[in-house]
């Protein structure tokens, strides 16, 4: 007998795209992507894949309930969830096929694992993923945003004729898939400390340094701040890289002076631009000088240095 999925797919609204992403993984639903064509990537489509045995059609109005409250977080209205079967020889050919070569700012370039490097792109740096369940493939704006800080980092320390972050230690808290160090150690980083809360990012993370030939330079455990400390051995970092949501960042921020060093500099992304006030305030409070410096749609991106 041929297994058969369900294959769940709605419009993916910026400011819901990670909660979803986090719930379906939250809910056991590790098929996902979240698919976008270079030219439009604010034209965004969430597509999952479930088991059609596991999930009945009272199951699925179950998951449909579960993820109306993340809508209503954000005074919005979930988008219209569509539902169609697939046979099992089909759904991981069609989960690869929505993924293309996709530049990012001046000189990246996010290329799925099975994919051809495209001659028109030959002159950028690639960072090579085979995008799976973890959050982080480039498609959504704050990875965006601090893909092109840590580009413009390099620009700012090597120069425009030859960027490069110089031999950096770099910690990257709440990794997800890893591409965020991957596009350090691309632009001269030494080493790249990271650490996830979820293990499917933790595995996607070793596995997309492996394929992106980091391996040796890139380390990853299952933890948060703490366990990421742990992994610096006591040398907190260069640079700091952060994409998670705001009140997660709030809460660890205490904390943030065990993992970038006093003259290091961190990138903070996830949050919402009216969500920075209120993080500026915190951050201030544990000794940190924040700036909103730069935003893409309701996203925002924050820098911090020591007061």
């Amino acid at each position: 007998m041929t297994l058969a999925w369900w294959r769940l797919e709605l419009l993916s609204l910026p400011e819901l795209e990670e909660s979803l992403i986090w719930k379906l993984n939250a809910l056991g639903i590790p098929r996902v992507a979240v698919r976008h064509r270079p030219e439009q990537p604010e034209q965004r489509q969430l597509v999952a894949w479930l088991p059609a045995s596991d999930w009945p059609d009272s199951e699925r109005r179950q998951l449909e309930q579960a993820l109306a409250p993340l809508a209503d977080t954000f005074g919005l209205s979930l988008p219209p969830i569509a539902w169609e079967q697939q046979d099992d020889e089909d759904w991981s050919l069609s989960w690869k096929q929505h993924w293309e070569a996709d530049p990012v700012g001046q000189r990246l370039l996010i290329l799925p694992a099975w994919l051809d490097l495209p001659p028109e792109h030959a002159d950028r740096l690639v960072i090579r993923m085979d995008p799976g369940s973890a959050f982080g493939t480039g498609s959504h704006p704050t990875t965006r945003l601090c893909l092109e800080a840590i580009e413009a980092l390099a620009e700012d320390h090597g120069g425009s004729a030859k960027p490069d972050l110089g031999p950096i230690r770099v910690a990257d808290l709440g990794c997800g898939s890893g591409i965020l160090g991957i596009a350090a150690l691309l632009q001269g980083a030494s080493s790249v400390a990271a650490a996830d809360t979820d293990s499917l990012a933790v595995r996607a993370t070793r596995d997309n340094a492996v394929v992106s030939g980091f391996a040796d330079r890139l380390s990853v455990e299952l933890g948060s701040v703490e366990r990421l400390a742990e992994l610096l051995e006591g040398r907190p970092a260069d640079l700091l890289l952060c994409n998670i949501l705001a009140p997660v960042i709030e809460a660890l921020c205490p904390a943030f002076e065990t993992v970038l060093a006093p003259d290091g500099l961190g990138l903070l992304s996830g949050l919402l631009v009216d969500q920075a006030p209120r993080l500026q305030q915190a951050l201030a409070e544990q000794g940190w000088s924040a700036e909103l410096s730069a935003q893409q749609s309701q996203w925002g991106l924050m820098t911090i240095r020591r007061a």
